[in-house]
């Protein structure tokens, strides 16, 4: 690692641990020539997952998108900021260990609802009535019904 005082092209490592929630690596290090310390951080350089929309344009996956379309969705109900955060971890976890270069924003509204579900009922509702796009109260009635009544809906 180069100093960033003098530029020397080495330095030990004093002192390391997680950080960002054990995603990256905090170092402190010293340089061999000036004897300045400072930090670095250290991360797994992930592969870019591309997100295909529904219009066919393709951009790069946003993990925050995710976050805030269940923050709308469960807005006024009794959940918090980490069970969501875990949600996201989640739904971002399977998309990476599917190793997938890209995958369809649809796919990922699946893959959010079926977490969602799990959470809270009413607010899965509001995401799915979003994705799924309802146009009238009948979609609305049909998810509930697969809420309600779901074992008649997976064998149907």
């Amino acid at each position: 690692m180069r100093c960033p005082s003098c530029h020397y092209h080495d330095s030990k490592v004093l002192d390391s641990r997680p950080a960002n929630e054990g995603r990256e690596i905090r170092r402190r290090r010293e340089c061999l020539q000036c004897h300045q310390r400072f930090t670095s951080y250290e991360r797994v350089e992930e592969t870019p997952i591309w997100v295909v929309k529904k219009n066919g344009q393709r951009e790069s996956f946003d993990r925050t998108k995710i976050l805030k379309g269940m923050l709308t969705a469960c807005e006024k109900r009794p959940i918090s900021l980490q069970q969501l955060e875990l949600v996201a971890d989640a739904v971002e976890r399977e998309i990476r260990d599917q190793h997938l270069g890209e995958i369809s924003s649809l796919q990922i509204g699946e893959m959010v609802m079926n977490r969602m579900r799990l959470v809270d009922q009413v607010a899965y509702v509001r995401f799915a009535s979003v994705y799924r796009q309802f146009t009238d109260i009948e979609g609305f009635r049909q998810e509930l019904e697969q809420l309600i009544h779901p074992q008649i809906h997976q064998e149907g």
